[in-house]
């Protein structure tokens, strides 16, 4: 995609965007590498004592102590189906972390003939998980490598949302309650289903679902602040979308999307239908959504309150300006990298950080 193209995948959206009116420059922000030789890195997680947390698809967890990549992966590490898309997903301490010590990681597991996404927590010591649990696998398997989901965020509650794909070939069950494919799932943190989600009394439907109608999620986070929560997810060729999640609704596809087929084919008439959710924004052509967070801190004040996106197409991270629960403005940042962004996320200190997906990816720290 060339530059051309991608100014016009910001432009083409649900709604008309103005352009920002005072976009940084260059010489605002420094971009420092603190790790590379990264095998497709696709999540970080920040620790307490400054260690920084690195899942690279192909299984491996690594780890980043005093800006140093420790040489080798984290031992205990289930093993992941790596193919395609699958691999090791995210990583994510406990809100409680510092007192209950678990972390939890999301992949893909199975065969190539049966293959789901999976959650399982653990705790790290000396170097190595110990006391792993098995707490949720996706139903039913399927035969594909993609679409897989796996992104993760706490709730105040402590209960945990997990996003999933819907497959690619079975894109109709994303609209079938009885099955996890095309849902975003509400667990306790020990996997157990909360009581109050919304098809807990459905006997039609599976109870973990808290929203579904979704392609293949890619970005969660939570706004304290708003108690709002926000998501992205892949349309197919175009449609991609950010949305804001309500408990128990269905946000369509495939039945409504603004996307086409990969064979220019169309999906379906509609890009809006009753009883069905709209987007809060749809970025056409794709950026193709990878992480999501939400810029919190003193070091770019500026954007405080503002989503950050990363693009794998758009090889940039879009910002986004809110004003309530719709998007005002966007931007394009870190076009330098020339690379694909994978996961963007705000440190404790308040700097932004990055990883690029490549076979050699980067941990880039981003300051003012």
């Amino acid at each position: 995609m060339n530059v051309i193209q991608r100014a016009i995948a910001l432009s083409l959206c649900c709604l008309c965007l103005s352009a920002i009116s005072t976009p940084l420059k260059a010489h605002d922000y420094q971009l420092e590498t603190l790790a590379e030789g990264l095998e497709h890195p696709w999540s970080m997680a920040f620790l307490p004592d400054g260690q920084i947390l690195v899942t690279e698809r192909a299984g491996r967890l690594r780890l980043i102590e005093d800006s140093e990549l420790h040489p080798e992966a984290i031992d205990g590490v289930p093993e992941a189906y790596v193919a395609s898309q699958g691999g090791l997903f995210e990583v994510m301490p406990h809100p409680d972390y510092a007192d209950n010590g678990w972390l939890y990681l999301s992949l893909a597991h199975g065969t190539a003939r049966a293959n789901t996404t999976r959650v399982v927590r653990a705790r790290l010591s000396d170097h190595a998980l110990v006391d792993l649990e098995v707490i949720f696998e996706a139903e039913p398997t399927r035969s594909t490598p993609v679409h897989y989901g796996g992104r993760m965020t706490f709730l105040p509650d402590n209960t945990l949302l997990l996003g999933l794909g819907d497959g690619f070939d079975y894109r109709e069950q994303a609209q079938n309650r009885a099955n996890h494919l095309g849902s975003l799932l509400r667990l306790n943190e020990d996997g157990s289903i909360p009581d109050d989600n919304p098809f807990v009394d459905d006997e039609e439907a599976q109870d973990e679902i808290y929203s579904y109608g979704h392609r293949n999620i890619q970005g969660i986070i939570h706004d304290p602040a708003t108690d709002r929560i926000w998501s992205h997810e892949h349309g197919p060729r175009g449609g991609d979308e950010l949305n804001i999640i309500e408990a128990g609704t269905n946000y369509g596809w495939p039945l409504a999307t603004h996307g086409v087929d990969y064979s220019g084919a169309r999906i379906t008439p509609h890009q809006s239908l009753p009883g069905m959710k709209d987007p809060v924004l749809v970025w056409t052509p794709a950026i193709a959504p990878a992480g999501l967070s939400q810029y919190r801190g003193e070091a770019f004040p500026d954007w405080d309150g503002d989503l950050l996106v990363a693009g794998l197409v758009s090889r940039s991270v879009v910002r986004v300006r809110l004003e309530g629960s719709s998007a005002a403005e966007q931007e394009q940042l870190f076009e330098e990298l020339e690379s694909r962004i994978r996961d963007v996320q705000v440190g404790p200190e308040g700097y932004i950080y990055l990883l690029t997906d490549q076979s050699n990816g980067r941990l880039i720290r981003v300051k003012p």
